[in-house]
């Protein structure tokens, strides 16, 4: 019997559930308030979020390479394996199961308080690091939205979603060393060759058991 359709609205109510979203929300909120009591806006506020949105593509397939396919490796007694490449793994196995889809919330108590670090510290002026962070928790939200509305039962109805959502399912249901991007439709992968014609790709016995031929 086939699933029924997931209408955004359901979709909506599953994601509010996950604590990534909140926890990434709350980073946006306190940013963006802040931001806006502080004015003194400057042509940086617009620089940083179109540099970041062109910029994001690229972050993500290197993550989603570097990182979250990362393979254990041992040096001596001590094993190299990051929780992110873990959970990663594991949502490979089971791309359904819906608090593997998120960014694991442990992950989070560490990473959003390091890049608020990098916002206040690493720009010039605290407004233009604040406009980074809140261009960064829209990112994360929106990765964390289009990511979970891929692997969830709603299906495409424009055709920017449409090829997103082709693109990221080719990646764990044909063949996982292609189509890296999440968010959108092989921009990285063009430029870093991980985007070939799927009639040429044979399909991978791994790709549910990543590493399992190493």
């Amino acid at each position: 019997m086939p699933r029924a359709q997931l209408s955004l609205a359901d979709a909506a109510r599953v994601f509010r559930t996950r604590p990534s979203p909140w926890m990434i929300g709350t980073l946006l909120l306190a940013a963006a308030v802040t931001r806006a009591l502080l004015g003194d806006w400057r042509l940086s506020d617009l620089l940083v979020p179109a540099v970041m949105l062109a910029v994001f593509p690229l972050f993500e397939w290197v993550v989603h390479v570097g990182v979250l396919h990362w393979r254990p490796r041992r040096i001596g007694r001590l094993t190299i394996d990051s929780l992110l490449a873990r959970k990663h793994r594991e949502h490979h196995g089971d791309p359904r199961d819906v608090p593997l889809i998120f960014i694991p919330w442990q992950t989070l108590l560490w990473l959003l308080p390091a890049v608020t670090a990098i916002g206040l510290f690493a720009f010039p002026r605290p407004e233009t690091g604040l406009t980074f962070l809140t261009c960064l928790g829209l990112l994360g939200l929106g990765y964390e939205w289009t990511h979970y509305l891929v692997h969830s039962d709603y299906r495409p109805r424009t055709r920017l979603y449409r090829a997103i959502w082709r693109n990221h399912r080719l990646h764990h249901f044909k063949n996982e060393h292609y189509w890296f991007t999440v968010t959108t439709s092989g921009t990285a992968d063009r430029v870093l060759g991980t985007y070939p014609d799927p009639t040429g790709v044979p399909n991978s016995p791994t790709t549910k058991t990543l590493h399992a031929d190493s």
